[in-house]
């Protein structure tokens, strides 16, 4: 399979504050690979610090064969990786419409293939296609997790990273959020899962990295992990 993203030996962390400790993954085309740890284990920091929003203090960050290490978000968005933040990271203030034109932005996608993108992430999500004039943060908490995703979706990216998106979710709407991001998957998108949700990220990833302090203390298939005695105690409370 062909090699996405890889992040080798990196390190970050807020100013004088070391938050990643030689974090090494890779990511391949048409696989979802999930990040699994408790609180402040370090998963949003190595998703934030791939997407170019924290500069990483040692190592590198790979887009296939080209090293994006250090490069402003916008630069990084442009190449192909999309990020959807914990908390969503929508302009409330603004229309479901003009949120979804923002993920086209960096790639300047504009006018009719702006349009086709549009009518795409409708298609996909059809509950925004009635509230496209609607302010995005009038819609329900559902309804802005497909439109975070909708919206990261129109700048067609090759990577997808996405933090902590079931939370908040009703039982419902997680299953049916799993369902979108492996249907993504099929389609052959790269995508990184950061998520609190141990049991429903195992059910729809390929592999795993579990993360403690910063560092990756266990990796392997997605089902091994499931499996395993030390992942169920600790994560899963069984």
């Amino acid at each position: 399979m062909q090699s996405m993203l890889k992040v080798i030996h990196l390190c970050s962390g807020y100013g004088p504050l070391r938050v990643l400790h030689g974090i090494s993954m890779n990511v391949q085309k048409g696989e979802i690979v999930a990040l699994l740890g408790a609180n402040g284990a370090g998963k949003s920091t190595l998703l934030k610090t791939i997407a170019g929003l924290e500069l990483p203090q040692e190592g590198r960050i790979q887009l296939e064969d080209r090293d994006l290490a250090g490069w402003p978000a916008h630069r990084i968005a442009a190449q192909g990786l999309a990020l959807v933040p914990e908390g969503r990271g929508l302009f409330p203030g603004m229309s479901v419409l003009e949120n979804l034109r923002m993920g086209g932005y960096a790639q300047k996608i504009r006018g009719a293939e702006m349009a086709l993108r549009v009518d795409q992430a409708c298609e996909r999500f059809p509950d925004l296609k009635a509230k496209l004039q609607d302010r995005a943060g009038s819609l329900s908490g559902g309804q802005q997790q497909m439109l975070a995703l909708a919206r990261a979706l129109t700048g067609s990216p090759r990577v997808l990273l996405l933090d902590e998106p079931s939370t908040g979710l009703a039982p419902l709407l997680v299953a049916a959020m799993f369902n979108q991001i492996r249907q993504l998957r099929d389609s052959g998108l790269a995508i990184v899962l950061a998520e609190q949700n141990v049991q429903g990220a195992l059910r729809v990833a390929d592999r795993a990295y579990v993360l403690k302090n910063g560092r990756v203390v266990m990796n392997g298939p997605a089902k091994d992990l499931m499996d395993s005695d030390e992942v169920r105690q600790t994560y899963l409370g069984q």
